[in-house]
């Protein structure tokens, strides 16, 4: 089969955001892993930035739905869903018949799970779907080159969870999962806004805060944030300020889990590619990887050398994109094997 005879489109599931490939388009969809329903109708209106907009500010008729949770599929049907309403939106649901299909999913989705999304890519037309574990596309999309023959250790944390793998000559030696990622750090953040000031904020604004200022180690130009929410004793509007110091030391409690996941996985990784790692270092994909300081303070705690991955937000995505030639090798191996038999 000749390489460009079929379609490549490749999918990134991921619990913050979904991400679309096309051959000969790029990326062509990267928006968030949200769907807004009007309940009476149970019909989509909005899907991803359109549904996110619409988060703590909907009403009733509205549902918000995340198809992926922790980096789990909550729902395969709203999955389905999601996937048809971005495809009609991009209007390349021509391009999808007998294309070669590729999903990035996370490595803890069950093998029911598995079969579905297989189906799901059948569904939508495609002849042929694989199924491959985010940590490894991200390490590939984030510079690592997953093919030799030494041992590399990946942290990619997501939003959802945050997945801890070493790897080698092409594949996974062993992963561990912990659902401490990007959404947890909103989570604290906005715990720690209504223990220390009694105000509410949601969850976007937590993000807000996170992306802004929100740091794991100092750094230069540090500044003061303006916040507002509601009093939670007189239930009105009210304004804050919060530090960039005050979220350090919030973002540290679940950071520190997923340092200490590394360590399990370091306990359990054979003594030859331990020796590599000690050369290599760890790389860190993700959205996780965009927060300030995080590589000098998982280097200056595990006393290895950190780096972070190329465009680490992306690394998923342009791992199934460099993937792309093995995929189609595997399936002319198929093929000579066929003809063989």
């Amino acid at each position: 089969m000749k390489k460009n005879e079929k379609k490549f489109v490749s999918i990134d599931l991921g619990t913050s955001n979904t991400l679309v490939f096309v051959e000969g388009q790029g990326i062509v969809y990267n928006e968030p892993s949200i769907v807004a329903y009007r309940i009476r109708e149970n019909k989509i209106i909005a899907v991803g930035e359109e549904a996110y907009k619409m988060i703590g500010k909907g009403n009733k008729t509205i549902r918000i739905v995340r198809p992926m949770v922790d980096g789990i599929i909550t729902d395969i049907r709203t999955t389905t869903a999601q996937l048809s309403f971005i495809f009609k939106k991009l209007r390349i649901n021509s391009t999808l018949k007998g294309c070669i299909m590729l999903l990035a999913c996370p490595s803890v989705i069950t093998q029911l799970e598995r079969t579905a999304l297989m189906k799901i890519g059948l569904n939508f037309g495609a002849s042929r779907v694989f199924i491959e574990e985010e940590i490894k596309m991200a390490a590939l999309g984030g510079g690592v080159n997953i093919f030799a023959p030494t041992g590399r250790l990946v942290m990619d944390i997501g939003g959802g969870t945050s997945d801890i793998g070493v790897l080698s000559s092409g594949d996974l030696v062993l992963s561990k999962s912990v659902k401490v990622a990007g959404n947890a750090f909103n989570e604290e953040i906005q715990k720690f806004v209504r223990s220390q000031y009694g105000m509410d904020i949601g969850l976007k604004t937590s993000e807000s805060i996170k992306i802004n200022i929100g740091s794991i180690a100092k750094y230069s130009d540090e500044r003061r944030m303006k916040v507002y929410g509601r009093d939670i004793v007189s239930g009105l509007p009210r304004e804050i300020e919060v530090t960039p110091e005050e979220i350090r030391e919030v973002l540290k409690v679940p950071v520190s889990r997923i340092i200490d996941l590394t360590v399990q996985v370091l306990e359990e990784t054979p003594p030859e590619l331990a020796g590599d790692i000690f050369r290599n270092g760890i790389t860190i994909c993700g959205g996780g990887g965009m927060l300030k300081g995080i590589d000098k303070y998982v280097a200056d705690t595990l006393q290895l050398p950190v780096a972070i991955g190329t465009q680490p937000l992306l690394a998923v995505i342009n791992g199934t994109i460099r993937f792309e030639s093995y995929v189609y090798e595997m399936i002319q191996s198929e093929n000579k094997k066929g003809d063989f038999f």
